[in-house]
């Protein structure tokens, strides 16, 4: 049975749908930086996403080729994620898509060190035949956020937004958005195949203690 992350740690990406203040530790990610409308056809962030799996599974698959990872077990590739912000704007302006600029990320096992990391982008740039040097290992702390999960459109999302900013409030938060603290999605459904009403995306904002 292979290690499910999305089953084995459910506080960090099955939340319900009412906001939760969780601390996230620090992992490490694959990533890759990009910006433009996440919609565009062939844009930066479709292409993100397509060397992101193509390493994830470099790493997964590795098992059946010479490279042995150390402390490797089966596991599913994690959801993919991103980090999304827009200059000189504290949140998200959802009607400027050609402003953002985003992370994709994809969470890497523990056990895949920066060494294991460096093997991947070598042996599929030699398979596929592609550049790969846009993707970075990524280590990263988030820290306290509040999180809930959205159900429905991605441009629907301002309305669970400011459920969760107004459960912040009530419990002596604010918003800790900065230019290294993000707005967070991480996507449970795929949206080429799931109707838009059933689309699962948990939401999480990094937040402080009111002074």
């Amino acid at each position: 049975m292979s290690f499910d992350y999305k089953k084995e740690y459910k506080e960090f990406y099955m939340p319900k749908n009412v906001p939760n203040i969780i601390e996230i530790p620090q992992m490490n990610y694959l990533a890759v930086r990009g910006k433009g409308n996440p919609n565009e056809e062939n844009g930066e962030y479709k292409h993100s996403i397509g060397l992101l799996y193509a390493i994830a599974f470099t790493i997964k698959m590795s098992y059946k080729g010479t490279h042995k990872i150390n402390g490797y077990f089966s596991y599913v590739v994690p959801p993919l994620e991103g980090f999304w912000w827009q200059e000189n704007i504290k949140g998200m302006d959802y009607n400027r898509k050609d402003d953002l600029q985003f992370i994709s990320i994809i969470r890497l096992p523990d056990f895949v060190t920066k060494k294991d990391f460096d093997w991947a982008i070598e042996e599929a740039t030699k398979k596929k035949k592609q550049d790969f040097s846009k993707v970075e290992f990524l280590t990263y702390n988030e820290g306290v956020c509040v999180q809930c999960m959205h159900m429905g459109s991605y441009d629907d999302e301002p309305a669970t937004v400011k459920v969760m900013h107004e459960y912040i409030d009530q419990q002596g938060y604010e918003l800790d958005i900065t230019d290294t603290r993000f707005h967070h999605e991480i996507y449970l459904s795929d949206p080429r195949k799931c109707a838009v009403q059933n689309l699962k995306t948990v939401i999480r904002h990094p937040i402080k203690k009111r002074v």
